[in-house]
């Protein structure tokens, strides 16, 4: 009877382990994943609605990225905040880009004319946005610095114009919240 009992602990004390290390990996940032704090390497963005450009365009001024697809739901339903906090007038101290995941461009932009987008968005093609920023799901909006540095990365979806948002913007970029 003792070896059926050390047995059936070992197997648990197994069990358990396997699951630990299954659930660590599922949460494991990719590779080339730049953490909290990094700076973001040099990246070539192919436009979906304007030109093509550099990521290193955008230093010297805050941005935010928006990681998104045209299948996700959640992604649709939060660029419309985002294109409202665009317009306001302390987003001109920071840019807003949107990074489309889809594999079909046309598919990004037919997303992009039915949202009446006016923000820059790029689509990434050989995941090298996605893996950069972390996107293990999406929506994903991250904050980097004017020096290029992550600051804050937020998954799901949020209405970005709201004043609870704004702080955390206003947070990040150190801004102060107009009262």
């Amino acid at each position: 009877m003792p070896d059926l009992s050390r047995r059936f602990r070992l197997q648990r004390l197994a069990l358990l382990l396997c699951v630990a290390v299954a659930a660590a990996a599922t949460h494991a940032a990719t590779p080339e994943e730049i953490p909290i704090g990094g700076v973001l390497r040099p990246a070539d963005l192919q436009g979906l609605n304007g030109p093509s450009q550099k990521l290193s365009a955008f230093r010297g001024k805050p941005l935010l990225i928006n990681v998104w697809a045209s299948w996700c739901g959640p992604c649709r339903s939060e660029m419309a905040s985002l294109e409202r906090l665009a317009w306001l007038e302390r987003a001109q101290y920071f840019a807003i880009i949107g990074i489309s995941t889809d594999d079909d461009a046309d598919q990004a932009r037919l997303a992009l004319q039915e949202s009446h987008a006016t923000i820059s968005h790029f689509i990434d093609r050989h995941l090298q946005m996605e893996n950069m920023l972390g996107a293990m799901k999406l929506p994903l909006t991250v904050l980097v610095d004017a020096d290029g540095r992550v600051l804050e990365r937020f998954y799901g979806a949020k209405q970005w114009d709201s004043t609870e948002a704004m702080r955390l913007i206003d947070r990040a970029f150190r801004k102060v919240s107009p009262p």
